[in-house]
């Protein structure tokens, strides 16, 4: 079975941060606090649009898991 990376279940605004922590196999928590820290020592607008991008490219999981 393919790794692949979705929108996860566990998600505090849509899931990016969460999806990315099971692709990965990491804490949640961990890939937030990091992606924050990312947003500030880019001055937020990249960090920002990157989640924004993701957020609507990324499907989520029960939806590809029902077909």
């Amino acid at each position: 079975m393919e790794k692949r990376l979705y929108k996860s279940d566990d998600s505090i605004i849509f899931g990016v941060c969460g999806g990315i922590a099971e692709f990965l196999g990491l804490d949640p928590v961990m890939v937030r606090i990091g992606y924050v820290f990312l947003m500030l020592f880019s001055l937020s607008f990249p960090g920002l649009l990157l989640y924004i991008i993701m957020a609507c490219i990324m499907p989520h999981k029960r939806y590809i898991l029902k077909n």
